[in-house]
């Protein structure tokens, strides 16, 4: 298959890039050069999706079996990148996100499956059109509008994984290595059901080699994975301490703010109704299957441990929560509740963080990340 990656430079666009070689696809990608070295093996064309000459410039000559759109974020923009690619791809894979769904607002539960209704915006709203959550609805439109009946959208959560840029993961793995005791937000049993970008890529690729149809998809990881078991794993990958688990009423009223203190944490989140609900049956029907969070989370420090800076998006907020405000929090939920300072929660923790979470694909099933530092749990951008 010829495909041809907008990006392909950065974690989930150099997923797709690494996977597809792999594969042995040929790969094409298209990007500027600034935000990281290029995959080995790729053909590269230098440009900037936001110029029309050098949208011009890429499809002289060029034809693709598919695109593949892991760096879409203004409708606009994306649609003039489909516009010009129309008539030299069969097939136009664009990656989306969970936060098109309309809902009002980020901790919101999600429940259903793609037919659920997304966010009102046009197809050519510029960037100050709405939040994350708002563009990427335009954008999938945008798309439509250039590849009918041909579009491929992938609707993931959060995305973690090597050479990630969020912050997502690589702040636990990081706080877990150095050492002592490390808070973890409201409860191990709430759901979370992170896909590897490694795992995307090859379920997007599936895609594209279909250019008899479309659709839409949305894309969790493994089933039955929450919180408690994401944090076992960082902490197995790492050889740290265990979590100490506090309350998400105790840790809003110490002024903490989910996702952007503590990446992940989505408060109100239990088992039977969280943020992560949205049904992923059609893609897993469809072929995707997930590795198990373990192995995302080994191969995540692998790559991660022996570099000096932790890679972070210029226009994503790191997480921000620094060491000695956590320990101060700790102390105050020492004090908050006598008899069960950190020593006494690690027991409850270590239990209930080696349980749950297991080898599957898909995240709960219905039959079962921007330009403002806002909490977004599902709007981290992934490319």
């Amino acid at each position: 298959m010829r495909l041809l990656v907008l990006g392909g430079t950065a974690f989930l666009g150099r997923a797709f890039a690494t996977e597809a070689l792999a594969a042995g696809h040929t790969v094409t990608t298209f990007n500027r050069g600034r935000t990281g070295p290029d995959v080995p093996g790729v053909e590269t064309v230098r440009g900037d999706r936001t110029s029309a000459a050098d949208l011009s410039a890429l499809v002289a000559g060029g034809r693709w079996d598919a695109v593949v759109d892991t760096c879409g974020y203004v409708p606009r923009v994306v649609g003039a990148s489909a516009a010009a690619l129309s008539g030299h791809a069969d097939t136009y894979v664009f990656v989306s996100s969970v936060a098109a769904y309309r809902r009002n607002g980020p901790f919101d539960p999600l429940d259903g499956d793609e037919s659920a209704p997304l966010h009102d915006c046009p197809d050519d709203a510029g960037p100050d059109g709405g939040h994350y959550g708002v563009l990427k609805a335009g954008c999938e439109r945008a798309v439509r509008r250039h590849f009918a009946g041909r579009t491929h959208l992938l609707r993931p959560g959060a995305v973690v994984g090597p050479h990630e840029d969020t912050g997502m993961s690589s702040y636990w793995l990081r706080r877990f290595a150095d050492g002592g005791p490390v808070l973890a937000p409201g409860s191990p049993r709430a759901p979370l059901p992170l896909v590897d970008a490694r795992d995307v890529a090859r379920f997007g690729l599936v895609l594209a080699g279909d250019a008899t149809g479309g659709g839409a998809w949305n894309v969790a990881g493994p089933r039955g994975l929450d919180y408690g078991a994401w944090l076992a794993a960082c902490r197995d990958a790492t050889g740290g301490a265990e979590p100490v688990w506090v309350p998400d009423d105790f840790l809003l009223a110490q002024g903490l703010r989910p996702w952007l203190d503590l990446p992940l944490w989505a408060p109100g989140a239990v088992p039977e109704r969280s943020v992560w609900g949205f049904s992923t049956g059609r893609a897993r029907a469809a072929g995707l299957v997930c590795r198990p969070a373990h192995e995302t989370a080994e191969d995540t420090w692998r790559w991660l441990r022996p570099l000096a800076a932790v890679p972070q998006r210029a226009d994503q907020p790191a997480p921000a929560l620094e060491r000695d405000r956590e320990l101060a929090v700790l102390d105050a939920w020492a004090t908050a509740r006598p008899g069960r300072g950190p020593a006494a929660a690690n027991g409850t923790a270590a239990a209930a963080g080696r349980s749950g979470g297991h080898e599957g694909s898909g995240g709960h099933d219905a039959s079962g990340p921007h330009g403002t530092p806002e909490a977004r749990p599902e709007g981290s951008r992934i490319s």
